[in-house]
């Protein structure tokens, strides 16, 4: 049951995001979950880095899930995927950050470039 007013907005973004929109909010919340991991690593927090390393693990999952495979890029995609997964295991059991820091630096990019496919789209969208 959601009961908080924070709660009813998140609800209501996901239900009326579009599906570009959703995907971003997939990455970001993969950055944020592997951020935190880093930061608790660092901090010596291992119950709390394995935590949101973890939850970065499931929404990498998500967008593995997500993969159009109509499209010849979604194999790569899967690839580089799995790999940020093996690397977010890694940086969870031997509790080092590099392998972390080295997937939120893939993730920034890719971000970076579904929201840029975005606004072309959306900008190619509005001239037509």
């Amino acid at each position: 049951m959601i009961t908080s007013p924070h709660q009813k907005y998140q609800q209501t973004q996901l239900h009326t995001a579009s599906p570009a929109q959703l995907l971003l909010m997939l990455y970001d919340g993969a950055i944020r979950f592997s951020r935190v991991g880093i930061s608790a690593i660092q901090e010596k927090n291992y119950e709390k880095a394995n935590i949101n390393l973890c939850k970065a693990q499931a929404v990498i999952h998500e967008l593995i899930a997500a993969l159009n495979y109509d499209y010849p890029i979604a194999k790569t995609l899967y690839q580089v995927y799995e790999y940020m997964i093996h690397q977010l295991i890694s940086a969870n059991m031997k509790k080092i950050t590099r392998p972390a820091d080295e997937v939120v630096s893939y993730l920034l990019e890719l971000r970076e470039a579904w929201d840029a496919a975005n606004k072309s789209l959306n900008a190619a969208t509005e001239q037509s």
